[in-house]
């Protein structure tokens, strides 16, 4: 009996073209779908998209579901009319590695400014994808809140010993503290799955599986 054989091609997001220094799910992305298309390809298989951590391996996330805050695509959020061009002035780079560093000093503080223009703007389709995704984005967000809040360390050096605990009101007690950066690490994902969402839809209107 004869088999059916498909092929694809292995590209991280990270690996795709960009001026912001890393491949992110804006045009190159869709370029690329295109050119699966046109090579005759069905699969496109990508590398773990989960937010990186200590060494920026995406085989060593913070996270099994939640997406990377670097492959959101800074030109999709101006045309959102979340950004401008200003906001993102002095990020263009032509760097033949990525600098995870740089990175790290100047992106989250351009997403923050999409957060604050983005919160009212999408409110209603922001409370949906919270409800879809309550049983991990809640719990990853103030992970990453309380993360911040110790300087990035370790979990297992954070030198509140009762948070590490889970106990249940110091764990209200940094909800409190903490609210605009869990509100932050949450509105990330939703931008990132909104804008990942949308290339996965092209990808399969045009035959091409994500993988």
């Amino acid at each position: 009996m004869a088999m059916n054989r498909s092929t694809g091609i292995l590209l991280p997001i990270s690996a795709l073209p960009s001026k912001y220094g890393i491949g992110t799910l804006g045009k190159e992305a869709y370029d690329f779908i295109d050119f699966l298309v046109k090579a005759n390809q069905s699969y496109w298989q990508v590398l773990p998209i989960g937010p990186t951590s200590y060494g920026d391996s995406p085989y060593q996330s913070f996270s099994s579901s939640a997406g990377n805050p670097y492959f959101i695509d800074l030109d999709i959020l101006i045309k959102d009319g979340l950004l401008n061009e200003n906001d993102v002035e002095g990020l263009d780079t032509n760097d033949e590695y990525i600098d995870y560093g740089r990175l790290y000093e100047t992106r989250f503080n351009v997403l923050y400014k999409a957060y604050k223009n983005g919160i009212d703007k999408y409110h209603d389709e922001y409370e949906s994808f919270k409800y879809d995704n309550q049983n991990w984005l809640y719990d990853y967000s103030m992970f990453m809140a309380i993360k911040k809040h110790f300087n990035m360390v370790s979990w297992l050096e954070w030198p509140d010993e009762n948070i590490r605990k889970r106990n249940e009101d110091t764990l209200r007690y940094y909800e409190d503290l903490l609210r605009d950066d869990i509100e932050f690490y949450s509105f990330m994902q939703f931008l990132f799955y909104r804008q990942y969402k949308d290339l996965k839809q092209y990808a399969a209107d045009n035959g091409i599986k994500i993988i």
